[in-house]
């Protein structure tokens, strides 16, 4: 089986932060996507947390072009497959089951699965995977943890997401087994609900010039 890293690695390695989105109002979607772009981060996750998630991939796709968006979140088959439907280029999941390995097997659009603990690191890599989420990254163990993976498990890649901030993403970025990172402090909920997307774009070219 393979990660279809061919897919997966260049979406981690173009940019050092990859905004996690949750999309409440479906005309949020594509203006926040836009200044996303605008400030820097083409690859954005939207989270499959709200009834509104699918329609707002689908609008992303279709309407921002230069933006690379992926669904987040993502449990089982039958959720892979709509986000495929609805046009995500990645798939991220903080976890792995048999299930989603099917999905991904069966579907061109890669995943980048979540693992915390030594075993379900090596059950990944028994399956092909050496991308990794780490979630939730602060409270599952933070950077010392992470840090501390790196020497067992060489060759894994990892994108933590969870309790990152700006105030703390640049340490996250430099361990040598961190690819990239996933944050909401780019586009937080009081700027999408208040429609600041001038400020969310100014956000986003900060955390561009974040480097891993």
């Amino acid at each position: 089986m393979s990660q279809k890293t061919e897919r997966l690695l260049p979406i981690l390695l173009g940019q050092s932060v990859i905004p996690v989105l949750v999309i409440e109002r479906l005309g949020d979607a594509v203006p926040v996507a836009r200044a996303l772009v605008e400030g820097g981060l083409k690859a954005i996750e939207i989270t499959l947390r709200t009834p509104a998630a699918l329609d707002a991939i689908h609008a992303v796709s279709e309407d921002v072009p230069d933006a690379i968006v992926g669904a987040g979140t993502i449990l089982n088959g039958d959720q892979y497959a709509s986000a495929e439907s609805a046009g995500a280029k990645f798939i991220v999941s903080p976890g792995l089951t048999g299930e989603l390995i099917d999905a991904a097997e069966d579907s061109d659009i890669p995943l980048l699965p979540g693992a915390v603990t030594p075993s379900e690191l090596m059950g990944a890599l028994e399956e092909g995977y050496q991308c990794l989420k780490f979630f939730p990254a602060t409270a599952a163990g933070g950077i010392d943890f992470v840090k501390s993976l790196a020497s067992p498990f060489a060759e894994v890649k990892f994108c933590p997401t969870g309790g990152i901030s700006q105030n703390n993403a640049a340490d996250w970025l430099k361990l040598p087994n961190v690819v990239c990172i996933g944050g909401s402090w780019v586009a937080p909920k009081k700027l999408i609900d208040a429609g600041d997307f001038k400020a969310i774009t100014e956000l986003a070219k900060n955390a561009s010039k974040l480097a891993a």
